[in-house]
């Protein structure tokens, strides 16, 4: 038992980050606390992962029904979004209390407020201090809004998943995940939607191909695409609309813009530059063993500043590595699988391993397989006749890359990462049995003559 405000391990947000790492340091007998300014779960829980696909299950699934539009299924499946929403704030807005008493039942104490360290070993917390012999600072991203006049005008995406109703004209500025997924959304409900960006592209780290072929889709939708813009205002018109101004004679009305530019670590007000600890907007710098400059304070999950894409799964990873390492002294540096990530548009774009676009510019290196299985499968695949899959093979013919383009592409792209890191091959797949007949009993089949290709 800690005795009071003394722990073994405090973990400052109480995220994926945290809370998957303070349950197996509990399970081991360790005295835990988690301190949290704001709602239990974090970003992803209340504001971010969970409420997307909440969101967009019924989205996909009319996308899916369209498909069959003459082949079965008559015209007119819509969204109701009012509904929808409502069902979505009592979901979403229920997960805090089942993990306050979730917590409970494992014994975590949760302390709430803000926290700043007075020293290496306390943390102040609402004017009372609490020690620890060892802290992990959890406490992810932020939005970081455009400085340009008008800025107070930009909504960002907690606004966006709160929304009673969506307004007929969305115009989102920045060209990364949550513009080009929120943008479906508007784009599946008949909205008009804009996408300005000051690249030259949109989702600069996935197949470009792929991108091209979501683009092009949204684009047939109505989507107009604005490239190499630089936003200079946001001004609120007499008649209620917001007109984004920028170079080069830009000018959009519109009913309603998000920002999307980027997010900066949650580092400031910890008081780490007092301890001696690197940070940045980046986040936090560590070691192969995610510790801090000071060795009993490790960081998980956003707030790293690390290369590892700052997901939802790899603040798990490292949540459970921590512990493992805090249990373990002698435990060896953290080493990442291949990461697997999608970006939910319709259809998804899945990716793991090997960058695709990088395996083409070295022949030398990879072969690079296309495999077009929706032109193939349509028949047990949803009619997604574009569904597509490319795969990337080492000199070794093992599969070390893969990327999916499908309303499926999650499930594929899991099934994908278990043969890229076990190093599966024909003989150990040709081996196994699976149902038939299912989407992944023809991805297994489509992919095992590969290997064997000289």
């Amino acid at each position: 038992m800690a005795s009071k405000n003394s722990y073994d391990v405090i973990f400052i947000g109480s995220g994926h980050s945290c809370w998957h790492g303070a349950v197996l340091l509990k399970m081991a007998g360790k005295s835990v606390a988690l301190v949290e300014r704001e709602l239990l779960g974090g970003t992803c829980t209340n504001y971010g992962c969970n409420a997307k696909i909440l969101l967009d299950s019924p989205i996909e699934l009319k996308e899916a029904l369209g498909r069959y539009e003459g082949i079965g299924l008559a015209q007119g499946a819509e969204v109701d979004w009012a509904p929808l929403m409502q069902y979505k704030k009592t979901v979403i807005g229920s997960m805090p209390n089942a993990l306050e008493g979730l917590f409970g039942q494992f014994g975590f104490d949760v302390i709430r407020g803000e926290a700043k360290f007075v020293d290496a070993d306390t943390v102040e917390v609402a004017g009372e201090q609490y020690h620890a012999k060892k802290f992990v600072i959890g406490t992810g991203l932020n939005y970081r809004p455009l400085d340009i006049p008008g800025k107070e005008h930009f909504r960002d995406s907690r606004d966006f998943l709160s929304l009673d109703e969506i307004p007929q004209h969305v115009t989102f500025v920045g060209g990364g995940i949550i513009s080009m997924e929120f943008a479906s959304i508007c784009l599946a409900l008949g909205r008009d939607v804009d996408i300005v960006t000051h690249g030259d592209r949109v989702l600069r780290d996935y197949p470009q191909d792929y991108v091209n072929r979501i683009v092009e889709k949204m684009k047939g939708q109505g989507a107009n695409f604005v490239f190499n813009a630089r936003v200079e205002s946001l001004e609120r018109a007499s008649d209620g609309a917001y007109v984004l101004k920028g170079a080069d004679g830009l000018e959009i009305r519109s009913d309603y813009v998000l920002a999307a530019v980027g997010r900066t670590a949650n580092v400031h007000g910890l008081n780490l530059e007092g301890l001696g600890i690197e940070f940045s907007d980046r986040g936090i710098k560590v070691d192969s063993h995610l510790r801090t400059a000071v060795k009993n304070i490790y960081a998980s999950g956003d707030v790293i500043d690390k290369d590892i894409p700052k997901l939802t799964p790899t603040a798990e990873f490292e949540s459970n590595y921590i512990a493992m390492d805090i249990l373990n002294p002698i435990n060896g540096a953290i080493h990442y699988p291949p990461v697997p990530n999608l970006v939910f548009t319709l259809p998804r774009i899945a990716q793991v391993g090997v960058d695709i676009d990088e395996a083409k510019a070295a022949p030398g290196e990879y072969r690079v397989e296309e495999v077009a299985f929706g032109e193939t499968m349509a028949w047990m695949n949803k009619a997604e006749r574009d569904a597509h899959m490319t795969l990337v093979f080492d000199k070794k013919n093992h599969l070390v890359g893969a990327a999916v383009y499908s309303d499926d592409g999650g499930s594929f792209i899991d099934m994908l990462t278990i043969i890229i890191n076990q190093k599966l091959g024909a003989k150990e797949l040709g081996g196994m049995i699976f149902s038939f007949p299912t989407p992944t009993y023809g991805l297994v089949a489509a992919i095992i003559p590969l290997f064997l290709k000289k």
